[in-house]
C-alpha cells in the first residue's frame, strides 16, 4: 500500500512516498542504500538487523514502513563515520570485539539504548541489553568489555545520555 511516509532518520527528516507495507530493513538498504544494517535471519531472532526507534532497540526485519511514521529512526551510519567514529565503535576496536562484523552494527546500537539509559551498566545489564543479538564468532566476554570500556570512554568525552 503506497502512502506519505515522515520520520526522522539519523538526525534528517525524511518525507516521501512509498510503499508502506514494505520492511523498514529493506526500505533502508533498497530504497536508502544504507547497508550497515545485515539481514540474518528474517524473523526477529538475531538482531543483526536491529536499529534504534525512539530510544528503543527493534528488529527492523519485522517493522514495516508505516510503522515509523513520526518516529526517529537511528541505524548504524548515524552513529559515527570512518574520520568520526563513536565511542561504542571506538570500544569494540579497542577491544577486539569485532571478529568477522557481521552483528556488530546491530551490538553497536543496542550498546548505543543502553547506554542512553544506563550510564554505568552492570554485567548483566549488558547481557540482557545484547540478549537479542546473536554473535556466532565470540564468546561475548569482549563484546562486554568494549561495552564498560564505551560507557567509560562516553563520560570522558562528555555523553550526556548518549549525545554530546
Amino acid at each position: 500500500m503506497r502512502g506519505k511516509i515522515s520520520f526522522t532518520l539519523n538526525g534528517q527528516d525524511i518525507f516521501m512516498e512509498a510503499d508502506l507495507s514494505t520492511r523498514l530493513i529493506d526500505f533502508l538498504r533498497n530504497e536508502l542504500k544504507l547497508v550497515g544494517t545485515k539481514e540474518g535471519c528474517s524473523q526477529g531472532e538475531c538482531g543483526a538487523c536491529t536499529v534504534i526507534i525512539d530510544g528503543r532497540t527493534a528488529n527492523s526485519c519485522l517493522i514495516l514502513l508505516g510503522q515509523v511514521q513520526g518516529a526517529a529512526v537511528t541505524t548504524i551510519e548515524g552513529l559515527g563515520d570512518e574520520q568520526n567514529l563513536h565511542p561504542i565503535q571506538e570500544a569494540f576496536i579497542e577491544e577486539g570485539a569485532v571478529q568477522c562484523g557481521y552483528c556488530i552494527p546491530g551490538m553497536v546500537l543496542s550498546a548505543k539504548a543502553l547506554l542512553d539509559k544506563n550510564n554505568k551498566p552492570g554485567k548483566e545489564d549488558i547481557r540482557r541489553a545484547i540478549s537479542g543479538n546473536l554473535c556466532r564468532c565470540t564468546g561475548y566476554k569482549k563484546i562486554e568489555k568494549a561495552i564498560i570500556r564505551a560507557s567509560e570512554k562516553m563520560k570522558e568525552a562528555g555523553y550526556d545520555d548518549g549525545n554530546p
